[in-house]
């Protein structure tokens, strides 16, 4: 009995009615639109349901891969071998308190942003266009228009070496684009942020405003990571990017944006491969033309077919 087959049996015993999927296609989970299979897929409900099947998998010794709403990744064409766990709308849910707002980790930003507007809390409005999950914001301090998740995190909630443990923000080592758990791992399960009370019809305008900041200036039409290079010291990746020519360079089905040359889209049937190449070449000639290295965004995973 392998791997996959053993854990699959451990599962049965100790969950059940719980529902594992075998290969399910990480193309139809992430917002490129590309990626492989993964061998297996869980998608927990509980705290019970995640520390389950975290359990399991290091007592079988099968790889486990966290992901969210997909918005970050890149899944190469041969998949992800292991568990995928997804923290997705089975794991959401928001309370409101008297700072601000507790969430799961599976909450999108954008209903997140929207119930703090409805309760009159202020300070999410930078996330409310951001098509992530808190626990994906958490983990990669995701930010928009000159907000960042480190603005309102008070505490979170995490799950490590199959204990759950509350961590600040100074152990979080929130930076830009950066978090402790990067590096030292952990789970995000839930999260406190500390939200300042204002004008519900305010924070609404604000949220619109940026919305058409949105729709004016990035390729909402077609798929994307969003922003998919870091930013780099003492300048911005797409300008860079434009500056060197590559405004709608484009390999197989991958192009970059024409309308913001910071987006790499899938321009039409994109496989990882293509984007792959469409980032290392324009790695490469932003390089020649400025010197700079960039540097992904987004969290590359998986094997080439």
């Amino acid at each position: 009995m392998n791997g996959l087959d053993r854990f699959e049996a451990l599962m049965k015993e100790r969950l059940p009615v719980f529902r594992l999927m075998r290969r399910a296609m990480m193309k139809d989970m992430t917002s490129l639109r590309v990626g492989g299979p993964a061998d297996l897929l869980a998608e927990p409900a509980t705290e019970e349901e995640l520390g389950a099947l975290i359990a399991a998998a290091r007592a079988c010794e099968l790889p486990v891969t966290l992901m969210g709403n997909g918005s970050n990744l890149l899944v190469r064409d041969g998949g992800i071998r292991g568990l995928v766990i997804r923290l997705g709308r089975r794991f959401a849910d928001i309370r409101v308190t008297d700072g601000g707002l507790e969430a799961r980790s599976g909450v999108l930003l954008s209903e997140l942003s929207q119930e703090a507007m409805r309760h009159g809390l202020s300070g999410l409005e930078f996330a409310s266009g951001i098509p992530g999950t808190l626990g994906g914001a958490v983990y990669m301090n995701a930010g928009a228009y000159g907000g960042e998740m480190r603005d309102v995190i008070t505490s979170v909630r995490v799950l490590r070496d199959g204990q759950f443990v509350t961590l600040g923000p100074d152990a979080l080592d929130l930076r830009y684009r950066h978090s402790s758990l990067m590096n030292e791992g952990g789970t995000v399960v839930w999260a406190s942020l500390a939200l300042k009370r204002d004008d519900t019809g305010a924070i609404a305008g604000r949220m619109a405003e940026l919305a058409a900041r949105r729709r004016d200036k990035q390729p909402l039409s077609l798929p994307s990571a969003g922003s998919f290079f870091k930013r780099p010291l003492n300048g911005y990746a797409a300008q860079l990017i434009e500056e060197a020519g590559l405004k709608g360079l484009t390999v197989g089905g991958a192009q970059v944006s024409q309308k913001h040359a910071g987006f790499l889209v899938n321009a039409g049937g994109a496989t990882a491969r293509d984007f792959l190449a469409l980032m290392d070449e324009v790695r490469q000639r932003v390089y020649l033309t400025s010197g700079v290295m960039m540097e992904p965004e987004v969290r590359i995973l998986g094997e080439d077919e």
